[in-house]
């Protein structure tokens, strides 16, 4: 029997090994070169212990370097057949629970929410086996009517998608596009009524079962559902996986839908088969009972044309993720995920298990003994002394509880798909402003960061259950936080040097200086091969590696001090919600390329002060060198390259500092404040 879907090696792959070796060989001559030069005690103590700091910051590069290789070393591609899965199982196509969650009205205004829940009513799937769920954690009443108001629009909008094959399927969206609107943001009263203690709320607001649930061409709805968990003060409510636990057990009553997608509140759906594409995976006869879940990227629909705040995740998204999935091991992204109820339910893999069958629920309840028997489940007592949020649904106690529950998954005997395919199944909304971008990535390195030092660390947790490439693919992205420790390093201590005439580099002239340029131009130029490849400009690779450096020593770096201290059990896991509207003055300097400041914060001061720091050193090191010293150029010549290009990609920095008066420039305070600690720094006698 033909597959339901066939893999693809990618191309270029034995390139990649034979620069990937080149490169591994000038890494060890740099190590090499360090040990074997280490300065003697008449050359400085300043310069003995510079040369351990960039030693050690190189060794962890070094080993970080590794582990990049193994997401990039087997890269697969995965094509599904939706002709073949409609001639063997149209008449017995399994239920799908669809998951959307939401926690706050203001962040995430209903506008986008509802738009996001008619997209996924319109797909191109049988109605009666569709069941849509939506999460408020806020009880909010402006959510529940706009669904209220969704479920009375959707007998429109469904008919309306599916006979003239509209895509996106979001209304929002599909109007915007159509009639060429920009958007700008959704305003609304910003008093609104959000209900902190409540008991749970289950409403089934369209009963897929009733007969006259049909929408205007007289087809029937799928049933959609609003739920909004109980919540006490004093009692833990675990954020969004806990959300999606309490979907999984209210949806078992419901629908009981042996597929399960879930997707945030901003992701619509943009391909009306995307149902269709992901059974493919888990109905293929050979291989289907194996894989738990299927994994899309995360893609957008607001990415600016150079990617400011390297947001689409071109590179990551067509082949680290693609690398890591070759290991039957895809990472569980939080959104956009098809799963298999058992797996995500705590099921072990079993051996001799049957894959998925058609749907029936056969529960003849009422509605209102339905939403009766699913509101004691959606309590917030219902959880305590069981197995749910440890080895049941999603993992508690992490903020990046998705990436967690793949593993624990994956390490019950379950394989996972990433898919990604050439026309995006869902969209959503990437953040515009600087602080957002940077608060998100915070919390992304501090929740991957706990997992590798907890119990759950890949090559402790893995061991034996996945690949050991599957355990160096997660370890490329547990491991942002403490990379910014190195960077950090990298771009304070060889400036400070380079002000006080301390070399760190081979001179040009030596033949050591060649590993270094090896290893410095042949990455590099490979990054941008690879990046022009998924489709980056090379502007927006520039982009790209200005946001790596600020990332590193800003969000990854707080990432790493606030794992650190929840660690120590000095503080407690708490969840940022991401906003997703801004106002209309931001989005249009944004649509300008534009980089967003506009306050006073710490990470900004960082930012700044490093900027400003790189400066004096290469103004100051110039000016030694000439007036002072000319003959120490061709010993200084390695910093001077690092300071000046560190001061190329922060053009923008320097912009908002000195140039620019609108809304969106550094704050006096920052200016002030990155200024005088710089030049503190370069005017202290010793480093």
């Amino acid at each position: 029997m033909v597959p339901l879907f066939e893999t693809k090696e990618a191309k270029a792959r034995v390139s990649h090994k034979v620069f990937a070796a080149t490169c591994f060989v000038g890494i060890c001559l740099i190590l090499i070169y360090r040990l074997v030069n280490f300065p003697k005690e008449e050359q400085g103590g300043r310069r003995r212990w510079a040369w351990i700091g960039i030693f050690m910051a190189e060794f962890f590069f070094s080993l970080f370097w590794i582990i990049t290789q193994s997401v990039r070393w087997s890269v697969r591609h995965h094509l599904p057949f939706k002709d073949r899965l409609s001639l063997r199982h149209e008449e017995k196509l399994p239920g799908v629970d669809i998951f959307v969650c939401t926690a706050d009205p203001i962040s995430e205004p209903p506008t986008l929410v509802i738009s996001t829940v008619l997209s996924v009513m319109s797909y191109n799937y049988p109605p009666e086996k569709l069941s849509v769920y939506l999460s408020d954690d806020a009880g909010s009443e402006f959510t529940f009517y706009a669904l209220l108001e969704a479920s009375h629009f959707s007998k429109y909008w469904i008919p309306f998608c599916k006979k003239f094959d509209v895509e996106p399927r979001s209304p929002e969206a599909w109007f915007a596009k159509k009639l060429g609107e920009k958007d700008k943001g959704t305003t609304y009263a910003q008093e609104c009524l959000t209900i902190k203690d409540h008991q749970s709320i289950v409403q089934i607001i369209v009963d897929g079962r009733d007969t006259n649930a049909v929408d205007k061409e007289g087809c029937q709805l799928p049933t959609l559902v609003y739920m909004a968990r109980e919540k006490r003060s004093g009692c833990p409510h675990n954020f969004k996986a806990g959300a999606m636990n309490a979907l999984i057990r209210v949806s078992s009553v419901i629908s009981n839908g042996p597929v399960i997608l879930n997707l945030d509140c901003d992701m619509y759906a943009n391909d009306g088969d995307a149902i269709r594409e992901a059974l493919c995976f888990l109905l293929d006869e050979k291989r289907g009972h194996e894989i738990a879940f299927v994994q899309h990227p995360q893609r957008f629909d607001n990415i600016c044309k150079n990617d400011l705040y390297a947001n689409s995740y071109l590179v990551v998204n067509q082949v680290e993720l693609a690398g890591i999935g070759s290991y039957d091991a895809a990472l569980y992204c939080g959104t956009g995920c098809f799963h298999r109820r058992e797996s995500l339910s705590g099921a072990k893999y079993p051996k001799d298990y049957r894959n998925i069958n058609e749907a029936k629920n056969n529960d003849n309840r009422s509605v209102d003994e339905l939403e009766k028997a699913s509101k004691v489940l959606a309590s917030c007592s219902y959880e305590k002394n069981t197995h749910w949020g440890k080895e049941m649904g999603l993992v508690y106690g992490c903020a990046t509880e998705d990436v967690l529950t793949g593993l624990t998954i994956q390490c019950r005997g379950w394989k996972s798909m990433y898919f990604k395919p050439n026309k995006p199944a869902f969209l959503g909304v990437a953040p515009v402003t600087l602080d957002i971008a940077l608060v998100q990535m915070k919390r992304w390195s501090e929740g991957l960061f706990q997992i590798f030092l907890s119990k759950y660390c890949p090559f402790i947790y893995g061991h034996g259950k996945i690949k050991f490439g599957a355990q160096m693919g997660y370890c490329n992205y547990l491991l942002w936080a403490p990379l910014s420790l190195p960077t950090l390093f990298y771009v304070i201590v060889p400036p400070l040097c380079l002000r006080h005439g301390i070399s760190l580099f081979p001179k040009v002239s030596s033949l050591w200086f060649i590993p270094f340029a090896y290893v410095f131009v042949a990455q590099n130029a490979y990054s941008i091969c690879e990046a022009l490849s998924c489709g980056h400009k090379l502007k927006s690779w520039w982009n790209l590696q200005r946001m790596l450096i600020i990332r590193r020593t800003t969000a990854f770096f707080f990432g790493f001090v606030d794992c650190i201290v929840k660690q120590m059990g000095l503080s407690q896991t708490a969840f940022a919600i991401t906003a997703k509207m801004v106002t209309e003055d931001v989005m249009e300097r944004y649509e300008q390329e534009m980089m967003e400041f506009g306050s006073s914060s710490v990470m900004f001061t960082i930012v700044a002060t490093l900027a400003m720091l790189n400066l004096f050193s290469l103004i100051g090191g110039f000016i030694d060198i000439i007036f002072l010293d000319f003959g120490a150029l061709g010993n200084l010549m390695c910093q001077i390259i690092l300071c000046g290009l560190m001061v190329l990609v922060n053009v923008p920095i320097y912009e908002a500092l000195f140039i620019r008066k609108d809304k969106g420039c550094m704050p006096f305070s920052v200016m002030f404040k990155s200024m005088f600690l710089a030049s503190l720094a370069c005017l202290l006698p010793y480093v």
